[in-house]
């Protein structure tokens, strides 16, 4: 066992929210919640989940938008040292159940948004035993009028090893079946002060949240409580919403994934708009198209910084700070993940596990004190994740002689096609750099001469019309005629997973049927 060393990580939480007691905690839809409000929900919804028998390593999942609500009754769970798992709202009902029973939940905090999923889930999942509801509805029994009959008693964090499990989210499923991260105080803590660095948090943030915070969205929430800022969310992105919280509530830090920052470009008028208050956007959880990546530079100004990472090390491993964000200086690091984090070790590793030289491409592996525990149940998928001591990525990476990584791909997105190791996101990345091109993916597609055909999905800018040919032959100019695409289909949109990355699995779906790849 690990000895406890200094406070946990809802001690820390505890704390903070007592040490700024009158200060404006949550926004959201019109409802503001100072710190001690925070505090004392916290508290009263402690008392009712203990009640209901949520005790030391149960677990409670939630279905919800982003409200200030569920993400403090999630804490509320770790005070009576159980742990926590969200449901995507876009998730299916299968999915949520395999969940529910994979984290052998039983208690579901549920939405009224969101009832009647809730319903269909506490019926199928069979280990939920009890359903809560942040409000009053026809399933289950509302928590925040059984929280106002709880006592009302100081908010005191439990002595608590660091080894306990906090939050156990799952990973998104794009290369198989979800898993159970399992993410202890030890872990959370880590992450929590690396982030504040890494992601230069301000002194006193203003956090905007879009994106769920059950994921990447979420890791800013507790820092930012941590240094007595205000945490601003929004149930779901729409354009004009999210600037116009910029401006009301004077935002200053965002959280956002490309396909956010793609849309907010394409919708134009940026200029317009009074965003002088923001000092750090951090974009992250897929790849970013350096050319629209400078577009984005010289819309919002030099305020971009990319955090690359995975959920088992919580979204932390490499940044590529504001100041290495440079069009005109540095054009080449537009490409790069950064470097790693204070904290972390990073190395590109083979398949023997030895080192690569610089230049040459290997898989990214991670040490940090941030990383996982390990997974929920899955004592092959941990040994393997984890082996020799590293975190396996899966990310193929090169790095340069500034000691700057950039991701060539995921491992099981290489395309074999002729012999030929393709990496889609260098084709990407052609693609949008063509006129009207708002966004890219690229898959290889079963061929009998081929083996995998190149095949790209193109969606154009409002107003544009794209010519599929043209982007064939601009992909046969920069990358020679084995990487330029068979086929180029001009689509409406991409498919994305639930936290908002490009789907290629759903892509290639169509195409493969039962058919098994040689990348994997």
């Amino acid at each position: 066992m690990r000895p406890t060393t200094g406070p946990s990580y809802l001690q820390t939480l505890a704390e903070a929210l007592t040490r700024y007691p009158d200060r404006e905690a949550f926004v959201a839809d019109g409802e503001r919640l100072t710190y001690s409000q925070s505090a004392d929900l916290i508290s009263r919804f402690a008392h009712v989940l203990a009640a209901k028998g949520l005790r030391d390593s149960a677990s409670m999942v939630a279905l919800s938008p982003n409200a200030p609500r569920t993400y403090l009754a999630q804490v509320a769970a770790g005070m009576v040292r159980a742990r926590w798992s969200g449901l995507h709202p876009l998730g299916s009902v299968e999915d949520h159940v395999a969940l529910c029973d994979d984290a052998q939940a039983t208690v579901l905090l549920v939405h009224p948004k969101y009832a009647e999923t809730g319903a269909e889930i506490a019926e199928r999942a069979s280990s939920v035993q009890t359903v809560l509801t942040l409000g009053p509805c026809e399933v289950g029994e509302d928590l925040n009028a059984l929280a106002e009959a709880a006592p009302s008693r100081p908010l005191r964090a439990p002595r608590a090893p660091s080894e306990d499990i906090v939050w156990m989210p799952y990973t998104g499923g794009t290369t198989g079946r979800s898993k159970g991260v399992l993410h202890d105080h030890s872990s959370m803590m880590a992450g929590m002060l690396a982030l504040a660095d890494a992601w230069s948090l301000p002194d006193r943030p203003r956090y905007l949240a879009c994106a769920p915070i059950t994921h990447a969205s979420g890791l800013p929430v507790a820092p930012t409580l941590a240094r007595g800022g205000t945490v601003v969310l929004l149930p779901a992105f729409d354009p004009e919403a999210w600037l116009d919280a910029i401006e009301r509530e004077q935002i200053n830090y965002a959280f956002v994934v490309p396909t956010i920052l793609y849309a907010l470009l394409d919708r134009g008028g940026l200029g317009k708009r009074d965003l002088a208050s923001l000092e750090t956007v951090v974009y992250g959880s897929s790849p970013m198209s350096p050319s629209r990546l400078a577009e984005a530079i010289e819309a919002f100004g030099p305020v971009l910084l990319q955090g690359y990472g995975q959920t088992e090390t919580l979204g932390l491993g490499t940044v590529l700070r504001k100041d290495e964000h440079d069009p005109v200086g540095r054009p080449d690091l537009l490409s790069s993940c950064g470097r790693a984090v204070t904290g972390a070790q990073v190395e590109l590793l083979d398949d023997g596990g030895e080192a690569v030289a610089d230049g040459d491409v290997g898989e990214m592996c991670l040490r940090a004190p941030f990383m996982m525990a390990g997974y929920w149940n899955r004592p092959e998928a941990t040994t393997e994740a984890l082996r020799g001591g590293w975190l396996r990525t899966g990310d193929i990476a090169r790095r340069d002689e500034g000691g700057f990584l950039h991701i060539v791909d995921r491992k099981h997105d290489l395309i074999i096609s002729g012999a030929f190791n393709i990496y889609p996101s260098e084709v990407e990345h052609v693609l949008s750099d063509q006129p009207g091109v708002s966004a890219a993916a690229v898959i290889g597609v079963p061929d009998a001469k081929w083996g995998e055909a190149v095949t790209a999905f193109v969606v154009a800018r409002p107003d544009a019309t794209l010519d599929p040919e043209a982007l064939r032959l601009a992909v046969r100019t920069r990358k020679g005629s084995h990487q330029a695409p068979k086929n180029v289909h001009v689509v409406e949109r991409l498919p994305t997973t639930a936290v908002g990355k490009i789907d290629k699995r759903a892509l290639r779906a169509r195409f493969w049927n039962d058919q098994a790849r040689s990348v994997s």
